[in-house]
């Protein structure tokens, strides 16, 4: 009965067997089945709107990243691979921000990244020639 889709009508239970009533097209086939492979059957709407179409999958839940705001600095830099490349990113600090809110960016994705970053560089250029 595996792979067949019907609604039998139990006649007899007993502690580890169901006898069913089966359909003509199944008349053929054993009535007697072991309980573990009964279910509960609950009707539903179909048979009452046939033309009523059910939609199979779930609608698409989009989160929107918001923007933490203008950037305030950048403070550190770090190479990571992406898809077998090198990519260097930026860990920036927005104003008016708290900690929690800095991120990891790629050059290509800070809002004045020239000018950031070309800030960024000489604070690095000077910090390492003063020790």
């Amino acid at each position: 009965m595996k792979g067949v889709a019907l609604n039998p009508r139990m006649m007899a239970r007993r502690p580890n067997a169901v006898e069913v009533k089966l359909t003509e097209e199944c008349s053929r086939r054993h009535p007697v089945v072991s309980v573990s492979l009964v279910k509960p059957y609950f009707q539903t709407e179909e048979g009452e709107f046939p033309s009523r179409k059910k939609s199979l999958t779930p609608p698409e839940i989009v989160e929107v990243e918001e923007s933490p705001g203008p950037v305030s600095k950048i403070i550190r830099a770090r190479k990571i691979r992406l898809n077998g490349k090198d990519q260097r990113q930026y860990l920036v600090i927005f104003k008016n921000q708290t900690a929690d809110k800095d991120k990891w960016l790629a050059e290509d994705a800070i809002a004045d990244g020239n000018l950031h970053l070309r800030r960024f560089r000489a604070s690095r250029r000077t910090e390492q020639s003063h020790p």
